[in-house]
């Protein structure tokens, strides 16, 4: 579902606000040489478990393989985070991680404006309000998503992930094999039928039903894995996609 970038693709510098430097998911990929999206699925399971926040994520500069401007999301972890997400990953090479956050912290923090100034001071109120105008903008455009996605999570309906994902507008092939790589769904042995990780069902992402099917003439009950609303939501959410 994520585009690497080649390795040509220009890096963000540390990023330091209010004294405290963050060191993005990008960077984390690079130091434990890994793919920047199993960097960040790793960093979606922590969350999900509730051993790391929810970073905060911006947008990388970038190109794909032919040149075009195309930007990547990146997540920006403090200290404590990125070491948790560097244990989980490839504890060998927390040395690198250390000698990484030596370098951002021996950075100097950028100067606080002078507020007796009158004209810094008009400067930042202007560059604020501008802000905050943007601001409203964007939640004015994203609350119709919103309130879908909060009337969707609400309801009892569980969804068959065929259907699932043409509300993704995904590939049905694509969405299972995503289910299965990032650990929502699996087979057993040689079983054919799809079962939902325990996380994820007492999460309440997944559901197990029986399902009538007719067979060799007869009607047989199968049990069959379902995405639930709430599971439909937060795949939207992970996945950058709008519900149809």
């Amino acid at each position: 579902m994520s585009l690497r970038l080649p390795a040509t693709a220009a890096r963000p510098g540390p990023l330091i606000t209010g004294g405290t430097p963050t060191m993005s998911s990008r960077e984390i990929a690079d130091l434990v040489e890994s793919r920047h999206d199993d960097v960040k699925r790793s960093i979606d399971r922590l969350v999900e478990r509730g051993v790391i926040a929810q970073p905060p994520m911006a947008d990388e500069p970038g190109s794909d393989a032919v040149g075009r401007a195309r930007p990547t999301k990146i997540y920006r972890l403090g200290k404590r985070d990125s070491y948790v997400v560097v244990a989980q990953l490839s504890p060998e090479f927390t040395a690198r991680l250390v000698d990484r956050w030596q370098k951002l912290e021996a950075q100097p923090t950028p100067a606080l404006p002078d507020l007796s100034n009158p004209t810094t001071l008009k400067a930042l109120l202007l560059q604020s309000l501008d802000s905050t105008i943007e601001l409203q903008g964007r939640v004015a455009a994203l609350a119709p998503k919103a309130d879908a996605l909060d009337r969707l999570a609400d309801t009892d309906g569980m969804i068959l992930i065929s259907d699932a994902a043409k509300q993704l507008q995904m590939q049905i092939k694509e969405l299972f094999a995503w289910l299965r790589a990032n650990h929502w769904i699996f087979r057993r042995g040689h079983s054919k039928r799809d079962i939902g990780h325990a996380d994820k069902i007492a999460a309440g992402y997944l559901a197990h039903k029986y399902r009538s099917i007719l067979q060799g003439g007869e009607t047989v009950l199968k049990e069959q894995v379902y995405l639930t609303p709430k599971g439909l939501t937060r795949l939207a959410v992970i996945l950058g996609r709008e519900l149809q």
